[in-house]
């Protein structure tokens, strides 16, 4: 027998590392969503860009129903069809040669650091085993994800941290290359800073990091957790840059909505994980495989692709208009279906006010830190939900600007 919940259940049975907003969701279609209420939302933050084809997608649905009645779960000294499936596709469509399946972003992130550092050790020795990350950077909430990670906020007050971690200005050649040395592993970069922004790389930048990379005999990771599976307006962020890591994660849309990560790599890295050397309990679940193969046969299309760079632009034009009008943005940046609008000087701070706000008008946005209202809706939504979504959010800019 079900039994009626409410928010205050939250607050009595669920550990407290969450503040989740006072409505409780419970049906979604397409890029609308439902409360307990009944009340209908416009939804521009897509489960923090996990969402990748909105609500109950038909493709998807499908496929996790028709999987659902062959086979759930084998482990690992088995493999499985959607998994093979889905591996091929993903080398097939990108620089890889090996795919690693994980459940999160953050398993898959962990998986390429311990892959770098094996990597470095196996062909350099101990003393080959340094990381350089970005500050602002965002790449999980493991212990090692989260050294990586460049924001104490998240590190701080868990005791001693992984040692070897070095972080560097996000879009500064200059200070790399003070950095790099021949005892680095890896370089870790996003395309785009994500949690910390919306800021994405320069294409000059990421030239640069490539070619530090080579000299000093080190793996240049991108983490497109948040960027990757078309969010950009190419199957990965990449593909926009020109620039070709040695090992690159994937989760969020990946699985548009169903936890599945992937760690992508060359074969001559891969090797160095031979049996034994990692895994995942639940890694290349079948489940998780089919949805994502169905989410990839949707994504990569040139006409979904393309539809995601013209949404862009009208969501990027219809903001700076808002910001223009009001003064409460600064600019408006960011790539594909991740936009950031940049809060002006006087709203500093007040992103979540905007997020507030924006929920009150029916409409549900995020926050990229503090200063920065953030937008990953769904690849595929309507122009008449992107054209509705932004007049009730204008309502709530309006609202925050006091006219």
């Amino acid at each position: 027998m079900s039994q009626t919940v409410s928010r205050a259940d939250f607050d009595q049975f669920m550990v407290p590392n969450y503040a989740p907003a006072d409505y409780i969701p419970v049906r979604g279609e397409g890029a609308r969503l439902w409360d307990q209420q009944g009340r209908e939302y416009v939804d521009f933050a897509g489960g923090i860009a996990v969402n990748a084809l909105g609500h109950a997608h038909p493709a998807l649905v499908k496929a996790l129903t028709e999987q659902a009645q062959k086979l759930w779960h084998v482990s690992n000294t088995l493999t499985n069809e959607p998994a093979l499936r889905l591996a091929r596709k993903l080398v097939n469509a990108t620089f890889a040669d090996r795919v690693f399946f994980c459940n999160s972003g953050a398993e898959a992130n962990e998986a390429a650091f311990k892959l770098a550092r094996k990597w470095a050790i196996d062909t350099a020795g101990a003393d080959k085993h340094e990381i350089i990350s970005t500050t602002n950077s965002f790449h999980g909430r493991t212990f090692f994800t989260v050294t990586v990670g460049g924001q104490p906020k998240y590190s701080d007050g868990f005791g001693p941290r992984p040692q070897g971690v070095t972080h560097i200005p996000y879009n500064d050649l200059a200070a790399l290359k003070a950095a790099i040395s021949d005892k680095t592993a890896a370089v870790v970069i996003e395309p785009v800073q994500g949690e910390g922004g919306v800021l994405p790389a320069t294409a000059d930048y990421l030239k640069g990091v490539r070619e530090l990379c080579d000299q000093h005999k080190a793996l240049l990771v991108f983490d497109e957790v948040q960027t990757g599976v078309g969010r950009s307006g190419s199957l990965y962020a990449y593909m926009e840059y020109g620039v070709t890591p040695d090992i690159l994660t994937s989760a969020k849309s990946l699985g548009g909505g169903f936890p599945i990560g992937a760690m992508l790599t060359t074969e001559a890295v891969a090797q160095h994980f031979a049996v034994g050397t990692h895994g995942s309990t639940y890694g290349g679940n079948p489940l998780a495989c089919a949805v994502a193969e169905a989410v990839i046969d949707v994504v990569n299309t040139p006409e979904v692709l393309a539809g995601i760079r013209a949404k862009h632009e009208r969501f990027v034009s219809r903001l700076t208009a808002m910001g223009d009008k009001t003064g409460a943005f600064q600019q408006v940046r960011g790539m594909g279906l991740l936009i950031g609008a940049v809060l002006a000087e006087p709203y500093k701070g007040r992103a979540k006010d905007f997020m507030t706000a924006a929920a009150k008008a029916g409409v549900m946005v995020l926050q990229a830190g503090p200063d920065v209202v953030r937008f990953a809706p769904s690849l595929v939504i309507a122009d008449a939900d992107i054209d509705e979504g932004l007049d009730r959010f204008e309502q709530a800019v309006n609202e925050v600007a006091g006219r």
